[in-house]
C-alpha cells in the first residue's frame, strides 16, 4: 500500500515528507497503516488486486471524521522532523455532508487498465449501504487525465480550493 500512498504524496509535494530517505517514509507509513483511526489507516483503504498483486488504492472518510483524522499519527510525527502537536495536512480537504475520496493511486503499470474506475465505481454500492449520499474529491489542477477519470464516472466541478502549494478543483458526486 505504501508506495501507492506515496505516488501521491510525491506529486502534493510535503516537504516534510520529501526530505526522508523512502525507505525511512516507507517504515513509518507501513506502521501508520496499522493505526485504525489514521487517514491511511487500513479500514479507509480499498484496495484492487491485479495479477501482480494490490495495483491500486482508494483511502477515503466521511467529513465528519476529517477533524480528527489524523490524531493517531501524531506519536510518529517526531519521526518525520515535526512536533506531535503539528499538522502534516492542515488543509481542510472536504464539506459537510461528503464522503471523501482522499486518496486514488494505481501503480504506473496498471495505468490506463479501469483499475481508477472500478475503484470509484466499486465503492459506490458499499457507502451508498452505509448511508452516504454525497462523493467527493480533490484533483489538482495540473492532472487533467485523473480529472477526466473523474468526470468520466460522474463527477462534476463543485469549486476550487489550495491544499498545500497546489489549487484543486473540488469534484462531487450524488449517490
Amino acid at each position: 500500500m505504501v508506495p501507492l500512498i506515496n505516488i501521491v504524496f510525491e506529486e502534493m509535494e510535503v516537504p516534510e515528507l520529501m526530505a526522508l530517505p523512502s525507505a525511512q517514509l516507507t517504515a513509518i507509513f507501513e506502521r501508520a497503516f496499522l493505526l485504525k483511526d489514521y487517514r491511511y489507516g487500513y479500514p479507509q483503504t480499498f484496495v484492487h488486486v491485479g495479477e501482480a498483486g494490490v495495483d491500486g488504492i482508494l483511502v477515503g472518510y466521511p467529513h465528519a471524521a476529517e477533524a480528527h483524522i489524523d490524531d493517531a499519527f501524531a506519536p510518529l510525527l517526531p519521526e518525520l522532523g515535526m512536533a506531535p502537536d503539528q499538522e502534516l495536512f492542515p488543509d481542510t480537504e472536504t464539506a459537510a455532508g461528503e464522503w471523501y475520496v482522499d486518496t486514488l493511486a494505481v501503480a504506473p503499470s496498471a495505468q490506463g487498465h479501469g483499475v481508477g474506475t472500478a475503484l470509484l465505481t466499486g465503492v459506490e454500492a458499499l457507502l451508498r449501504a452505509r448511508g452516504e449520499r454525497l462523493l467527493s474529491l480533490n484533483v489538482d489542477q495540473t492532472n487533467p487525465r485523473a480529472e477526466q477519470l473523474y468526470r468520466k464516472v460522474g463527477y462534476t466541478k463543485a469549486g476550487e480550493l489550495m491544499i498545500g502549494s497546489h489549487r484543486y478543483n473540488h469534484m462531487v458526486k450524488a449517490l
